[in-house]
């Protein structure tokens, strides 16, 4: 059995705010091992939709590509990238509807760069979808000076051709916000 991580975070708050539907193509950067996003995404886009499970770690990746063919998805697509690096993901360019980037860019330390490959993976239209920790004292959330400025990452959604479509709560302790490439 596998954990899911809902109890933090709720993916389908993520695909209401991304218009995720059947046939869509969509990417998680950084899925992580439990594919918290991948898994539950993948019925929802259904056989003829695309998932890209897009990771630095090859670990993650092997884990996720081990559970989907365990699981029968063959709608699920492991991608060795690092995502904060423009035009090193092995995604074909303007091929995506959505892209997911949950609890990454905590992590980052080139924000602005990874969502600059996510807006090269776009299709016009397509949205950009941040979620990330708001709530300090869990000892798996990101210490103090890592939180995420969702100020500034609408700003730069501004700047990039995209509309802040939604800012919405995403449990507990997450907030997000749909960016939406209205050009």
């Amino acid at each position: 059995m596998y954990h899911s991580g809902n109890e933090l975070l709720d993916p389908y708050i993520l695909f209401e705010k991304g218009q995720l539907q059947p046939g869509m193509h969509a990417a998680d950067f950084g899925c992580g091992r439990t594919g918290h996003i991948i898994f539950p995404a993948a019925t929802v886009v259904g056989p003829q939709g695309v998932l890209f499970a897009v990771d630095i770690l090859k670990d993650a990746l092997h884990a996720i590509e081990k559970r989907a063919n365990m699981e029968g998805l063959t709608n699920i697509h492991p991608v060795w990238s690092n995502v904060e690096y423009v035009g090193k993901t092995a995604i074909p360019p303007g091929s995506l509807d959505v892209v997911f980037v949950v609890n990454v860019l905590s992590h980052s330390d080139n924000r602005h760069g990874m969502l600059e490959e996510a807006k090269r993976l776009l299709k016009k239209k397509g949205r950009i979808i941040v979620a990330d920790w708001t709530s300090q004292g869990l000892s798996i959330a990101p210490k103090g000076e890592r939180f995420v400025d969702f100020e500034n990452i609408k700003e730069w959604g501004r700047l990039h051709g995209f509309a802040v479509q939604a800012e919405f709560p995403v449990g507990k302790y997450h907030r997000g916000v749909a960016l939406y490439r209205n050009i």
